[in-house]
């Protein structure tokens, strides 16, 4: 059973707090997430042929994904403001339908910083805001889209040291990080 006190996000009285950083040193700190929009294979023809009324959907969801790294502390309560210094988008098609018929993008997010904590929400919240954007563009010729597996791939630097997800290959390396 986890106790209040093993959350770092919540004070001896059980309130909400950000935690305090200020005793970490500044490490690299680089994270890679992803997630998957899945759609009809006539919207991703769609996508690919640059026929989407709203414009360029993949350049549209790139800039979004950056916005969304960098606005994360706004949107995720007791994230800390961080002085990103790479953020890398990247899309992958999967072009033949699966059994239900959908074809997909994936989605995936590298953010890296020098800082005293990690850049794993400002990934996912690229991710997620990318994969919004995707739907927000398509949505008049697909509402059946649906936007999931939003995780993180892999982090690497601070005191917890690196983490790979299983199976899963990185797409968008984080610029000057080794991939």
């Amino acid at each position: 059973m986890c106790l209040v006190a093993d959350l770092t996000h919540f004070n001896e009285s059980g309130r909400a707090r950000m935690v305090d950083v200020s005793a970490k040193g500044s490490t690299e700190r680089i994270a890679v997430a992803q997630g998957r929009v899945s759609m009809l294979p006539e919207t991703l023809r769609r996508i690919q042929e640059g026929k989407i009324a709203k414009g360029d959907v993949l350049a549209v969801a790139q800039v979004a994904g950056v916005m969304g790294a960098k606005r994360t502390p706004d949107l995720i309560p007791m994230c800390h403001p961080l002085m990103l210094t790479s953020v890398n988008i990247d899309f992958r098609e999967h072009a033949t339908p699966d059994e239900r018929g959908q074809c997909a993008l994936t989605i995936q997010a590298a953010v890296k910083t020098n800082g005293q904590t990690g850049v794993e929400m400002e990934a996912m919240t690229a991710v997620a805001v990318a994969a919004l954007t995707i739907y927000d563009m398509c949505k008049a010729v697909d509402k059946g889209m649906s936007i999931g597996d939003v995780c993180l791939v892999s982090k690497s630097g601070g005191k917890s040291g690196t983490y790979q997800r299983a199976g899963v290959e990185t797409l968008a390396p984080a610029h000057g990080a080794s991939s």
